[in-house]
Order: structure tokens, then sequence, then C-alpha cells
């Protein structure tokens, strides 16, 4: 989910690194706490509308031209594919009919071979063996 205060914050930060500003002059200039712009650009408060004039101004920018700007990563966000999380995607191998060159190193792996079931171990879809009972007899002594 795209959180609107995340892409606000990363606009007034762009404008403002590319001006070479400090949030120090920044917020002087907005009448705004520095803590509280530092918050605003790492998408971690909401700006108000007052505020968001506020550094608008202090930036020397539209604020039509930051929530434009906003827009269109939004839009560029929303075209992108998504990816389930959790997920990444695996690198495609190009496969190739081409013979290998003379004197080329080519890895050749065995064939799969199905490993035999350790000892004691049912096979799939048999039965355990029933537990054999150890049985403790008395020696016979032959009279």
């Amino acid at each position: 989910m795209v959180l609107l205060r995340r892409l606000v914050g990363e606009v007034l930060r762009r404008h403002r690194l590319r001006q070479s500003r400090t949030l120090r002059d920044v917020s002087a200039a907005a009448r705004v706490s520095l803590g509280y712009l530092s918050e605003i650009e790492r998408g971690r408060k909401e700006a108000s509308s007052e505020l968001l004039s506020a550094i608008c101004a202090a930036l020397d920018v539209s604020l039509a031209d930051v929530l434009r700007e906003v827009s269109d990563d939004l839009a560029a966000i929303e075209r992108r594919p998504l990816t389930p999380v959790g997920f990444t995607s695996a690198p495609r191998v190009a496969v190739s009919a081409a013979k290998p060159r003379r004197g080329a190193a080519v890895a050749t792996l065995p064939p799969l071979r199905p490993m035999p079931a350790p000892t004691g171990v049912p096979a799939r879809g048999q039965r355990p063996a029933a537990p054999v009972a150890m049985l403790s007899a008395s020696p016979v002594v032959a009279a």
C-alpha cells in the first residue's frame, strides 16, 4: 500500500536537496520545528494543508507543483507490476541451442536417480512394521 504522506515527504525532500538547503534552513523559513519537518520528509507525519503551504513557500515552489509531482510518482508506482510480499522474482536463465565451442568449459551433471529408503523406514504409502518386542526367556537347562 502506498502512503501519500511518504510520497509528499519524498517530493519535499527532493526540492530541498535540489536547492542544496538544510533541514534547519527550511524549517526556520517555514517556522516549523526541525524534527517535525524531518518526520514529514520521511513520511512519518502527515502535514496539514497549512503546514504544507508554509513548507512550499519556504522552498519557493508552488503547492500545485508539489502535488503534481506526488501525482506523477503515484501514477508511476501504480503502473508497476505487483510482486507478492516475501517473494522475489527468479533470474531468467538464457537457454541456448548452440553447441559449446571447442575448449569451452561445460559442466555436466549426472542424471538424478532415486535415493534408496533408509533401513527401517517404510516406503511412501506403506505402513510401518510393528515393533518387535524383546522376549526375555530364561535359558533351558537340560536335565
